[in-house]
């Protein structure tokens, strides 16, 4: 096929755009390059490669590329809730007014997935399945939850991601599990609030993995949104701290202040991916040694300290 993946520089995209075209598509990699071309270098010669700077905001370079294409992958977001917070009217326009964009130029004949969060779901008391009513509590979890309720209008799957951690060409540090890494290798310290919490997660390469079985699987997942992790990745805060200590020495401090804006604190069943055959391979304590083997060589200085 002819896959259009937006976003396709970023964090995911750039594990998931080899796959693809491993798998025999062509491909279009639609990004504005806010973090520049490094993290595509590494496959920017393939025959099966197009490269267009453009931004999901802009429609009418985003339409003409969608024509060209049988299915859209969109990635193309500001991810996470402190980004959101950061820059509020940016983070709708590209989250929410790019995602219109993508579904008023795609036709019914194409083919949609969307890459949404488990933040959508906000509080949950219970195990939390695809059943379970979403009612965010950030701005990043309601752009998404509106951006995804745009594209299941389409002939559209969504993918409500676990929180994801692991290397990638495109490396995040912001992400919970690759900054409690950093911190314990470069600070030789983590102050944890909310350690009782319950979270769940998947390893990038996991990520991109089930954007790819998607592709594969459309026909018989269009029209569903999926939970996407594992049942043997819902972990505790503090059990993800003490996993790392397995590994790094390091003092860890249990801080009685602290919240999560997202209020997430419960475990999620992904049965029905799994009853789809897709499983996940990487496991937390391989994950966190990949994160060790990388970042070990990064550091952030700051010009004002000796430190």
């Amino acid at each position: 096929m002819n896959i259009l993946v937006t976003g396709g520089a970023g964090y995911i995209g750039t594990l998931l755009i080899p796959r693809l075209m491993e798998n025999g598509h062509k491909v279009i990699l639609y990004d504005n390059f806010t973090w520049g071309v490094k993290s595509i270098l590494h496959f920017a010669n393939d025959d099966n490669l197009t490269i267009v700077t453009g931004d999901v905001r802009d429609e009418a370079t985003l339409s003409k590329e969608i024509k060209k294409c049988d299915l859209v992958i969109h990635l193309a977001a500001i991810v996470g809730f402190p980004a959101c917070a950061v820059d509020p009217d940016k983070a709708k326009s590209i989250n929410v007014g790019g995602t219109k964009n993508v579904v008023a130029n795609i036709s019914n004949q194409q083919m949609l997935i969307f890459a949404s969060t488990g933040s959508t779901y906000g509080a949950v008391k219970d195990i939390c399945t695809e059943e379970t009513p979403i009612a965010p509590l950030t701005l990043y979890g309601s752009t998404k939850a509106e951006a995804e309720a745009l594209c299941m209008d389409k002939t559209a799957v969504s993918l409500r991601f676990a929180t994801v951690f692991g290397v990638s060409p495109r490396l995040r540090i912001d992400l919970m599990i690759n900054d409690f890494v950093y911190m314990a290798i470069h600070k030789k310290e983590l102050i944890l609030f909310e350690g009782h919490n319950r979270r769940t997660f998947l390893h990038s390469s996991d990520a991109a993995n089930c954007i790819a079985f998607t592709v594969d699987n459309f026909q018989k997942m269009k029209g569903n949104v999926y939970n996407v992790g594992d049942d043997k990745l819902n972990y505790t805060k503090r059990e993800i701290a003490l996993e790392i200590k397995k590994e790094i020495n390091y003092y860890l401090h249990e801080a009685e202040t602290g919240e999560d804006p997202d209020k997430r604190d419960y475990e999620v069943s992904y049965d029905k991916l799994y009853k789809l055959g897709f499983t996940t391979k990487t496991t937390l304590s391989s994950g966190i040694k990949e994160l060790i083997k990388v970042l070990r060589h990064i550091r952030f200085q700051n010009e004002w300290r000796n430190h």
